[in-house]
This record gives structure tokens, sequence and C-alpha cells, in this order.
């Protein structure tokens, strides 16, 4: 039996110790995939961010500790971009033990059947796209060799429909297959694993909740919506040891709101 089949082979032949692994988490200069940066700088691990804004992206590195971070600025469905972050992290750190693909669109809301399919191809190329891309890259230039663990962030949207945000629900349900695909691919040595949020307090979904957060909150049985720290915790469960044994799943992390599915 290898190394791989008895499920030490997340370290690889370059053991780290946990807290001693790099992350690439892209679309992190702020909100949950900052909140997951966060959680895995917390636990001693060196992350590599990324993100449109070069200014906020600095912000967000210097925030997390320059000794424990770096950034790098870019488009995540630019092909070119994503070759840099890759070996940029590599360069700076020699490894890239876990991939969070974060980094995500919604320009539009209102209902498919209007939309502009220019509009519904630039969501799933950033949304779904771009995190294959990132997959593939990190594949080949240490997890294929090394072991790891791979999270996608999809959403609740994506289980369900989703009045309004149809082309985000849309490619959300791609990023959930996209998983369990990579999950089989790579199985047995690098881990994939999806997560699925409901709404988060993040500028991303403001328009959801801005001026009726009582309101929003009041219909989970939890009694409040979600923080970026929520998602980082659950990203570093799945990027730890304790996980080691999960693969091709999506965490729910909803505050409960599908347990009114049905409710009249």
């Amino acid at each position: 039996m290898t190394a791989a089949q008895d499920g030490t082979a997340a370290q690889g032949p370059h053991e780290a110790p946990e807290g001693g692994r790099v992350a690439l988490v892209t679309g992190a200069s702020r909100g949950i995939g900052y909140g997951i940066a966060e959680a895995l700088v917390a636990r001693g691990d060196r992350v590599c961010i990324t993100g449109r804004n070069e200014e906020a992206l600095k912000e967000a590195v210097e925030r997390l500790g320059a000794d424990r971070a770096m950034g790098v600025a870019g488009k995540a469905h630019d092909e070119a971009h994503q070759a840099v972050a890759v070996d940029r992290a590599m360069a700076a750190f020699g490894r890239i033990d876990f991939l969070v693909n974060n980094a995500g669109t919604n320009p539009v809301f209102g209902p498919l059947a209007d939309m502009d399919l220019a509009v519904a191809r630039k969501v799933y190329e950033t949304n779904v796209i771009s995190a294959l891309g990132f997959a593939q890259r990190v594949w080949h230039a240490w997890q294929k060799e090394n072991g790891g663990a791979i999270v996608n962030i999809a959403s609740i949207a994506g289980l369900s429909a989703s009045p309004f945000v149809g082309a985000y629900g849309m490619s959300k349900a791609a990023m959930i297959n996209l998983t369990q695909q990579l999950a089989h691919e790579m199985a047995p040595v690098v881990r994939v694993n999806a997560i699925a949020p409901a709404v988060v307090k993040t500028r991303f979904a403001q328009p959801l909740y801005e001026g009726r957060e009582t309101e929003a909150a009041a219909g989970y049985p939890l009694g409040r919506l979600g923080v970026p720290a929520d998602i980082g915790g659950a990203a570093a469960f799945l990027t730890s040891t304790q996980a080691e044994w999960i693969t091709g799943q999506t965490l729910v992390v909803d505050g409960g709101i599908f347990l009114n599915a049905g409710v009249g």
C-alpha cells in the first residue's frame, strides 16, 4: 500500500507540519476570501492571495502579515494571471498545498429568459472556468506529485432555483459538479471539496440584505446572516488532517436556512 492509499499523501515527500503549509486563495482581498486567508494564517499557514484591485490586495497582505502573506493582482479568468499567481507562489514559498477557488462575480440581477448571453458567459468564465484553470496549474506545479487539497466556494444558489440570480446559481451548480469531477480524477493524492454558503455579510452580497438585515436574518433558524469567519472555519477544516477522509463533498454552511424548505 502506498502512502497515498493509506491516507498520508496529503503532505507528500516534502512534508510540512500542519500549520506550516501554503495556500493559494483567489478573490481574497476582502469578504469570504479574506476570511479564509485569515483563518489559514491564524493556524500558521502562509498564503498567496489574489484580487483585481492591487491597492486593496496590498492592504489585505499588510493585515495578514507580510511575513505570512503575499498578493498577486489580476482577473481570475485571465490565464496569464493564473500562471503568474501560481509561479510567484511557488517561487516565494516552494509549495502550494491548498487551493481555495473563491473568486466570483454576479454582475446582473434578473430572469435568465431575458439575460444577455454575453453576461452569462462572463459569469461562467469567472466563476467556473477560472477555478478549473487554477486547479490545473496548481496540480501540475505541486499537487500531482506532493498531494494537497482544493476547496471550491460554491453557494446554496447552486443547490436550488435562485430567482433573479439564475446565472450565478447556474455557475455555482457547475462549480459543485466540477468539485466532484476533480475529486474523482485527482484521488487519492488530492482531496477536492466545496463549501456552499448562504448569505454572508460582504460587499459582494450587500444587495441581498442592505437596509433590511434584521428582516433577512429572521429567516435563518440560527438568527443571523453569515460572516466571513464562518466560511474561513469551514475551509480550515476541509484543508486539515481532520478531513483526510472527505472528498467530493459540498459542505452547506447556511445558518439552517435550508431547514425552512417546504415550510408553508
